[in-house]
């Protein structure tokens, strides 16, 4: 089965904030998470594919680079998005699609926007999702802190489905490029 890794806006500014919007929650962690998931892809032989926002930091400058903590393979593809949705106006959908992927293993930022919507739209477009669940974060909203939201996606996006596509949610601790979907159908 083709795999790969889509790390979705672990960029400089976005992961330790600016003077107008703080950090996410636990950034060590999830950089640390990151990198330990990099690591397994390696080993494993999957593509890796990083997602940048133009949006972070005017999309230019260091702000908007990869975070420098990220161990970023020299095989990796980078994308540029302009939207929420990381398969809108950009080439992954067809990069995956003439790469014969199968499974997506999701991790990154934010959680609520980029992350779910990520996962939500792959399994649309026919590709079996793990999310690591202990590997995306956000900041606190106005309503829920970002712990809670975390929480709350790790438990809506488990299982979410498309008929034959669906996500599952697994940690770095577990075997993620040995996909369990077929478990299930």
């Amino acid at each position: 089965m083709n795999q790969a890794l889509l790390i979705i806006d672990v960029q400089q500014e976005l992961v330790d904030g600016n003077n107008e919007m703080k950090s996410v929650l636990n950034k060590e962690v999830l950089l640390d998470h990151v990198n330990l998931v990099i690591n397994k892809a390696l080993e494993s032989q999957v593509l890796i594919v990083f997602i940048r926002d133009k949006d972070v930091a005017n999309g230019e400058g260091p702000g908007f680079q990869i975070h420098p903590k990220v161990k970023v393979p020299t095989t990796a593809k980078i994308f540029d998005k302009a939207a929420t949705n990381s398969f809108y106006g950009t080439p992954l959908l067809g990069f995956l699609k003439d790469n014969k992927i199968e499974h997506l293993v999701i991790m990154g930022c934010k959680t609520e926007h980029c992350i779910d919507t990520a996962v939500r739209t792959a399994t649309v477009n026919h590709f079996d999702v793990t999310l690591v669940g202990d590997g995306h974060s956000t900041t606190d909203s106005s309503t829920l802190s970002a712990e809670k939201i975390i929480s709350h996606h790790n438990e809506i996006l488990h299982g979410h489905y498309n008929v034959d596509n669906f996500s599952v949610v697994r940690t770095t601790q577990e075997d993620l490029f040995q996909p369990i979907h077929d478990n299930y159908r």
